[in-house]
């Protein structure tokens, strides 16, 4: 049986306060690109750390990508595992030019909560980067190129089904906060019963 591991709020909000710094200085974000549903919560307390003194707070964008899938009932709840085919629920709106003006020559900050067959991690910056270039191509194609970065709360050390561009890794634009074994990572947005859940957390003592 797989491992499960809990993970709190204070977990979550401590590990982007950690990891604050060095995404200012490796990645210098000015949009970020939460992927839902993981990704929101971690965007949204990363922007509290990101935010410079006297400057206005990074917007926050979402996209809906969805890999799992329910495989049934085990005791006490549904057991998902990583399914094959990446589904869009929801994306961005680049029919408009404001929406395109910023997005086009940003450096943007891909969120999401876990990095595990790097399935979805592909399709989102792949998908992304096609329809931000074709939006800056209709905005004349002189405008400077959109960089994308990643930041995860955990990634898995396993081998991975998909890739990231090699310039994104060379250049360290891909950060996780940690680097965990292949457990399955229970995170509070999850839960049924918070307490519950920060009791088991407690309980296991497992370091996330």
């Amino acid at each position: 049986m797989v491992q499960k591991v809990y993970v709190t709020y204070n977990d979550v909000h401590k590990l982007c306060q950690q990891s604050a710094d060095r995404l200012l200085a490796d990645c210098k974000p000015q949009l970020m690109i939460a992927i839902g549903g993981g990704g929101y919560v971690p965007a949204r307390i990363l922007r509290s750390f990101l935010k410079k003194p006297g400057s206005p707070n990074i917007p926050i964008q979402a996209i809906g990508l969805s890999l799992y899938e329910t495989l049934g009932a085990e005791g006490d709840g549904q057991v998902e595992a990583p399914g094959t085919k990446v589904t869009r629920t929801q994306w961005l709106d680049l029919s408009s030019l404001g929406e395109m003006a910023n997005l086009v020559g940003k450096r943007i900050l891909i969120v999401d909560e876990v990095d595990d067959t790097r399935t979805t991690l592909e399709y989102a910056v792949k998908e992304l980067e096609k329809d931000v270039e074709a939006a800056r191509q209709r905005l004349g194609g002189n405008q400077p190129k959109t960089e994308f970065s990643i930041f995860v709360l955990h990634n898995k050390d396993k081998q991975k089904k998909g890739v990231l561009p090699n310039d994104m890794m060379e250049e360290g634009r891909y950060h996780a906060a940690r680097t965990v074994g292949d457990e399955w990572i229970c995170y509070p947005w999850e839960a049924g019963d918070i307490e519950e859940h920060d009791r088991l957390a407690k309980e296991s003592g497992v370091p996330v």
